[in-house]
């Protein structure tokens, strides 16, 4: 009888350690943006400085992961004033009919050791579409300061453009038909 007692203790603080557990983004150590190129010429880089990501997982290689963005359309940032409030224009995002962007996944498929596929719904200008992203995994550690478990997340991955029915008065010349999504960030456990 002591032997089956001892033995689901160490099944239950077992199934403790794994508990499903929410990861919220460290702000502070994040960045969502992307990138479009101009003329075909030159690259231009823009970001949204207002967002909010979490993880939900269970298994402590992130294998089972749920990730959450939304971030503000209204916050994007480009390095030009005048760039900005046209990407926010109906021309683009339509950022007072379509306030947000938006990425929730669907699944996770390892793809070797720190690297995993990324399917989820990213919705954006009123467009849902289902995309396939890159993903790579750095950690799990513990932050000296907070004594908290932390881990990173680098996302990448292209996207069309036109799937999403953005500038689509503006033909390839002027702006690329491909976008170039980049996020990376820290997250803290609990």
């Amino acid at each position: 009888m002591k032997k089956v007692s001892i033995l689901m203790t160490a099944l239950m603080l077992s199934a403790a350690s794994y508990a499903q557990s929410t990861w919220t983004v460290d702000k502070a150590h994040a960045k969502v943006g992307f990138t479009v190129t101009h003329m075909l010429v030159s690259d231009v880089d823009g970001n949204f400085k207002n967002f909010d990501a979490t993880i939900v997982s269970a298994k402590p290689d992130f294998s089972d992961a749920m990730f959450n963005l939304t971030a503000q359309v209204a916050s994007i940032n480009t390095e030009n004033e005048n760039r900005d409030k046209h990407l926010q224009s109906p021309d683009f995002f339509d950022a007072a009919t379509n306030p947000t962007v938006t990425f929730k996944s669907k699944s996770v498929k390892k793809e070797g050791a720190n690297k995993f596929k990324l399917t989820g719904d990213l919705t954006m200008h009123g467009v849902t579409k289902t995309v396939v992203l890159d993903g790579s995994f750095r950690g799990p550690a513990v932050n000296p300061m907070s004594k908290k478990n932390v881990a990173g997340f680098k996302i990448t991955g292209k996207i069309k453009r036109a799937d999403f029915k953005l500038a689509t008065s503006m033909g390839n010349a002027m702006i690329s038909e491909e976008i170039i999504l980049n996020a990376n960030g820290e997250f803290t456990q609990g």
